[in-house]
């Protein structure tokens, strides 16, 4: 059986870009041919053991070959006070230059469409570094490569440092379409340079959207990536992410995932750490209350002696939210001397609520300092009787609580208008 046929996911692909290179459409093909080969992601598989693609499947949606059109006053209610940032929107997958405000950029920076960048230079892409190995794709990635029409390249030469990160806002129109949208971004540091990056996933609307986006990062030797990721679409949205890292030599990922949105969204993080003394530091934050879930999959290889990874992230289930935390790492024989830390923690406000948590560590080397663990807990009854005492109404207690214990994780965020928006947001969350 044809897993895209069986799945009424052959609906995602949409038209073929006729403007596209020979290598383009031929990567394309592959994709599709290797989907064709696989059965769709079901509970027997690990990775899909507590997620079941039943509730998305059964919405219909479909590729809309062109994006809605968006009011410059819509974007406004989209955007931080305060947050000065190189600004690119994509609406529905696309970059809409119009709405974006990139600030002038220094010399040895390199920011198109995809589009617009094969339709420049049809070969330039052809040599990017890639950092979805072939055979390691995902379905849901593959179906991003299939079905690809834009998405964003951003390049740094050798040693170039960003003064203001650049920020990239993913806007769903929330059209009555039952939209799919499928953006790929590519991001290459060069050696030496260094650059802050947010993506900020947004819905407007109330009706069902559905993105599945992949960002693909390849850091050079010695390079510096800044990454932070929110998630606040709307309700009825339906969320697939995969991030694809790779590093070399004394490269550094420092990496900040907050998922608040949505009905059901999956994340996946996978870093190989090819090179000797890298360092990947993931942070990550979720919430999810009736009616949403929230699943996580972390795959890290550390793969090159002395490197180091670290992967924190903390949960708050309220109702009859539900959150999956399913985390590796993979430290490969060669990868002696690798220091590598996994935690996940999750406070539960609910009985009814339901997280299903499982780190793992996979150690094939001698010379290694490796740990992993996970708690699920309530709130300590001690911490909230002090509040109490000292006059505070329950509620308000309850919520300062919950504020401390994501407080651990917003702290991350280098932006103070950030950390204060999301601040508010989750306050907003809690009731």
């Amino acid at each position: 059986m044809n897993a895209l046929l069986d799945g009424g996911l052959e609906r995602w692909l949409g038209p073929a870009d006729g403007d596209a290179p020979d290598w383009w459409v031929a990567r394309r093909r592959r994709a599709l041919v290797s989907l064709e080969g696989r059965p769709l992601p079901h509970a027997k598989d690990e990775a899909w053991r507590y997620t079941s693609l039943k509730t998305l499947l059964e919405q219909g949606f479909a590729a809309v070959p062109t994006p809605a059109d968006l009011p410059e006053a819509a974007i406004d209610a989209c955007l931080i006070p305060g947050l000065d940032s190189h600004r690119l929107i994509l609406v529905d997958g696309c970059l809409n230059p119009a709405l974006s405000s990139p600030t002038p950029l220094p010399a040895g920076i390199q920011i198109y469409s995809l589009r617009g960048w094969l339709a420049k230079d049809p070969d330039a892409l052809r040599a990017w570094p890639r950092a979805v190995g072939d055979g390691d794709e995902a379905f849901f990635t593959l179906l991003n490569e299939a079905a690809l029409t834009d998405g964003l390249a951003i390049r740094l030469g050798p040693g170039i440092v960003l003064d203001q990160p650049i920020e990239i806002i993913h806007i769903s129109s929330g059209d009555p379409e039952l939209r799919v949208v499928q953006p790929r971004i590519l991001v290459h540091l060069e050696a030496g340079a260094q650059a802050a990056l947010i993506e900020r996933y947004i819905g407007l609307g109330d009706g069902p959207s559905c993105t599945n986006a992949v960002i693909e990062v390849s850091l050079a030797r010695d390079a510096l990536l800044r990454h932070e990721r929110i998630q606040t679409e709307a309700p009825a949205a339906f969320h697939l992410s995969g991030l694809y890292l790779v590093q070399a030599e004394v490269s550094r990922y420092q990496g900040i995932n907050i998922g608040l949105g949505g009905r059901w969204a999956r994340t996946e993080l996978n870093a190989r750490l090819q090179g000797r003394g890298a360092e990947c530091l993931l942070w990550g934050l979720y919430l999810a209350g009736t009616g949403q879930l929230l699943d996580y999959h972390l795959d890290i290889a550390h793969q090159a002696p002395a490197c180091r990874s670290l992967e924190h992230f903390k949960g708050i289930l309220d109702g009859q939210g539900r959150a999956v935390f399913d985390g590796r790492v993979l430290v490969a024989r060669a990868a002696q001397q690798s220091d590598a830390a996994m935690t996940n923690r999750n406070l539960m406000l609910s009985e009814q609520a339901e997280v299903d948590a499982k780190p793992q560590l996979e150690i094939n080397a001698d010379d290694v300092q490796c740990s992993h663990g996970t708690t699920v807990g309530q709130i300590e009854p001690e911490l909230l009787f002090y509040l109490r005492a000292r006059g505070i109404e329950a509620q308000l207690a309850r919520r300062m609580l919950c504020l401390g214990f994501a407080g651990e994780i917003i702290d991350q965020f280098a932006d103070e208008s950030l950390r204060g928006s999301l601040t508010a947001a989750i306050d907003r969350r809690l009731g």
